[in-house]
């Protein structure tokens, strides 16, 4: 993050919030009933998916259909304000999550693109919608069909002023019902068209590749006025507080958007979902509290990961696995190799469309350093200048230099056999670089350029290269570095330090609905890098080549996948392995699935982790129990008191250990009513453990550190100050301690192992600020002075501190049940 920001005003800034996912398995009524339990956990607000009208019966709400209604099958708008009464009465707000980039592509519940597709560009909400009309001669490709239209022909049907397809139905153009079928189709404003030409013929913008999320233009100020003005009126009302923005990166002009936005909404709390690369900053211009935090669980993750063991491992599952370089063997190869892939493949009509605006661009311009450049070779430069993106994408307030860079132009340019069409490179870096000026075609490639490249990142590293190179698996995560995971005690201060200074109100994460794995399994996989000879012994004992192994690579993540998940229902092991070899797209795929690799994986999860030699690695992982306890409840404590504003996914204030969606978005059932003891805690359907094993204590220690942040605020607030504390001595190294404005003190344990192979903590010491210290998760220990870190850490591998008699202006007036 950056040290530059203007001054803002965001009033309601939440101390902590509480992720639900809502479904028609849990509405707003099913929210509300959860209500006295949460606010007794101490968060001061709900923070709520997607809220508004979106196809039936989705189970995550991203897929909108229409802005101007709350979703009925939530138990609608009533009900919404119904559920924002229930929290403010327990001194809760809500914070919604909002869908700027894209909507549902389904016609008959999207009434705005059915008018659409029924008049053509001409529409009242043609505007609405990224469609490349100028393609496909004028006409919506919609790749619905299950095979060519020939074969498919007979199952389309004409019902009066509507042309039906299965489930599909589409609006006939006026006057054409009449028409004989291959007629009647080709005077529509759409084509139907068999699924597999989206990939090189589709004429709108998705969200990443899939065409069933079509992109909205909310850079047009009708569009944001039409898209927006439920939810804030919401937000006027009081019904709402604060802002999540999903996906800022696919939308044409983000700077513009996030200004008209604050705005808008006057200012209130507002986080983007945007992955920063490990150094890049927020722009400092977005007028934002700050991310939704997946920089954070970055660092909170490094923080637990041993960097010489992380080295180590990677060794190991090289021999082990034998992986090519540029297929999992080697993390950048890895990832430039699958961004090669996805620009060919899944994100081929989008490199057509930015090579036609490109040649376009070229064959009109008046500048003869434009002319002569051939498709191919602006093709080729745009593919080329594309995979050495290292971050997600430029902005119009940052300088796209720094993003597009002369390396990148350099190792662009050596692919071109003749210098001279190199200079294609050239030619496309200064379009870029906005160095031919800003006519509406220029602005048009910088943005598609951009777009193109949030995509393309997000495709080739997180949905494909984290697949592929896996020695790791929790590095593998959403904003993580695989090829630098693990992250020493200065940087991860230093980070903090930055945070409170520049963004003290962003939001901070370690679980959510998107991470592959949450934090509680991946705490267990750190341990990995503590121990890399002993896992692969254990390795070498229940696999053995040949026996019903599909592939070493997927071998390696499975027998890792269930030591990080613990004893689990043979299924969801199952269910996310298929879906990992599928992102992989190495022995099988989404669109090109091999049912026979398929079934091998299944029969090696349910012979091999799953089965009786799974046993082995229960029992591996129940002898390192201790080390994977202090991982959970460290990074689960650094995460409730590091700076910034700290969400908690649902179910997460106890153990709870889930993997890829849909494994982590299953239901959650919380107590009735409040509580106010220490062990009380939801119940979900993944794996939890509120008060044994490795979660020991993680219920009693989240309550306890979310009820410190609202009863004291301003020690963790936008004032706040941060500042590292070092101990002394042989233990030092594992000991990370941190203060919070001169007031809270946490100290955890990392890298638990190692210490107690060297020794245990012997003579090593903290030297605590001055003043009495008394432990806010066990009652009645007082320090001071130079304390023993054995006997800091004598019941707990973590340890919350506060100083004895604080002024009560710091405190909050919000009661402790409320």
């Amino acid at each position: 993050m950056t040290s530059e920001r203007p001054e803002r005003s965001e009033p309601s800034v939440p101390t902590a919030t509480y992720r639900l996912q809502l479904q028609p398995d849990f509405p707003f009524a099913a929210a509300a009933a959860a209500v006295p339990y949460l606010a007794s956990l101490g968060v001061s607000h709900l923070h709520l998916s997607p809220v508004l009208e979106a196809v039936p019966g989705s189970r995550h709400g991203y897929d909108v259909v229409d802005h101007a209604r709350v979703r009925g099958e939530l138990g609608g708008e009533r009900a919404l304000r119904d559920l924002s009464r229930t929290a403010r009465e327990h001194g809760l707000g809500l914070v919604v999550d909002i869908v700027p980039n894209h909507m549902a592509m389904s016609p008959r519940h999207n009434r705005a693109l059915w008018e659409v597709l029924r008049e053509g560009p001409s529409s009242r909400h043609a505007r609405w919608f990224d469609i490349d009309w100028e393609a496909q001669d004028g006409r919506m490709l919609l790749p619905v069909l299950g095979g060519p239209l020939g074969a498919e022909l007979g199952r389309l049907k004409v019902d009066g002023d509507v042309l039906r397809y299965h489930d599909h139905a589409f609006p006939l153009r006026e006057g054409t019902a009449h028409l004989p079928l291959p007629q009647l189709l080709d005077a529509q404003w759409y084509r139907p068209a068999w699924w597999r030409l989206a990939r090189t013929e589709l004429n709108y913008r998705r969200f990443f590749s899939i065409s069933e999320l079509i992109g909205v233009r909310v850079e047009d100020p009708e569009v944001f006025e039409a898209t927006h003005t439920k939810i804030l009126q919401l937000l006027r009302e009081g019904v709402v507080d604060g802002l999540r923005v999903d996906h800022p990166d696919g939308l044409a002009d983000p700077d513009g958007y996030l200004r008209r936005l604050h705005a808008s909404t006057g200012g209130r709390w507002t986080v983007v979902e945007k992955i920063l690369a490990d150094g890049e900053p927020l722009p400092a211009s977005w007028p934002v509290a700050g991310t939704t935090g997946y920089d954070a669980l970055r660092h909170v993750d490094g923080l637990f990961t041993d960097p010489a063991g992380a080295g180590e491992l990677l060794g190991q599952y090289r021999r082990f696995a034998a992986p090519q370089p540029d297929r999992g063997g080697e993390w950048e190869a890895t990832v430039r190799r699958a961004a090669y892939k996805v620009l060919t493949h899944e994100l081929a009509t989008e490199v057509d469309r930015l090579t036609r605006v490109a040649h376009r661009l070229c064959a009109a311009s008046p500048e003869p350093a434009l002319r002569d450049r051939a498709p191919w070779a602006l093709r080729t430069a745009l593919e080329e200048l594309l995979v050495r993106l290292e971050v997600y994408r430029p902005y119009a307030s940052v300088d796209p230099a720094g993003v597009v860079t002369d390396e990148a132009a350099a190792g662009a340019r050596r692919v071109f056999v003749v210098p001279e069409e190199a200079g294609a490179v050239d030619v496309v870096r200064d379009l870029v670089l906005g160095r031919y000026g800003d006519g509406p075609e220029r602005v048009e490639f910088r943005t598609r350029f951009a777009q193109t490249a949030s995509a393309l990142r997000a495709k080739s590293v997180e949905d494909t290269a984290f697949y592929r190179y896996v020695p790791l698996l929790s590095a593998t995560e959403v904003g993580g570095n695989p090829g630098a995971p693990a992250l020493s005690p200065e940087r991860f201060h230093a980070y903090c330090a930055r945070v409170q200074r520049d963004w003290p109100a962003t939001g901070t994460v370690v679980s959510t609905h998107d991470t592959k794995r949450s934090a509680d399994v991946r705490a267990a996989l750190h341990v990995l890098t503590e121990c890399p000879g002993a896992w692969a012994d254990v390795l070498a004992e229940v696999t053995h080549v040949g026996e019903g192994v599909p592939d070493p690579q997927l071998a390696w993540a499975a027998w890792q996948t269930v030591f990080g998940l613990g004893p689990a229902d043979p299924e969801r092991v199952t269910g996310a392995l298929l879906k990992h070899v599928r992102e992989a797209g190495m022995h099988t795929g989404w669109t090109e699935q091999e049912p026979s690799y398929e079934e091998a994986v299944a029969r090696f999860v349910a012979a091999g982790p799953c089965g009786a030699t799974g046993d082995r690695v229960a029992r591996f992982r129940d002898s390192l129990e201790p080390y994977v306890r202090a991982n959970v409840l460290g990074a689960a404590l650094v995460h409730l008191t590091m700076p910034g504003v700290p969400d908690v996914y649902q179910g997460t204030e106890s153990e709870y250990r889930a993997l890829v969606d849909p494994d982590n978005r299953r239901t959650v059932g919380f107590p009735a009513g409040g509580t106010d003891g220490t062990d009380g805690a939801a119940d979900t359907d993944a794996d939890t453990d509120a008060d044994s094993g490795s979660g020991s204590g993680k219920a009693s220690l989240t309550r306890a550190a979310l009820r410190l942040r609202r009863r004291r605020p301003g020690v963790f607030g936008e004032t706040a100050s941060y500042e590292p504390l070092a101990a002394e001595g042989p233990g030092a190294a594992h000991c990370v301690a941190f203060v919070r404005s001169g007031a809270v003190l946490t100290a955890v344990t990392r890298l638990s192992l190692r210490l107690a192979e060297a020794g245990g903590w012997r003579e090593t010491v903290l030297a605590l600020p001055p003043g009495r210290w008394t432990d806010v998760l066990e009652p009645g220990r007082e320090f001071s002075g130079h304390v023993r870190a054995a006997e800091l850490f004598e019941r707990s591998p973590v340890a919350l501190l506060e100083r004895a008699g604080e002024p009560e202006g710091t405190r909050s007036p919000v009661p402790e049940g409320a």
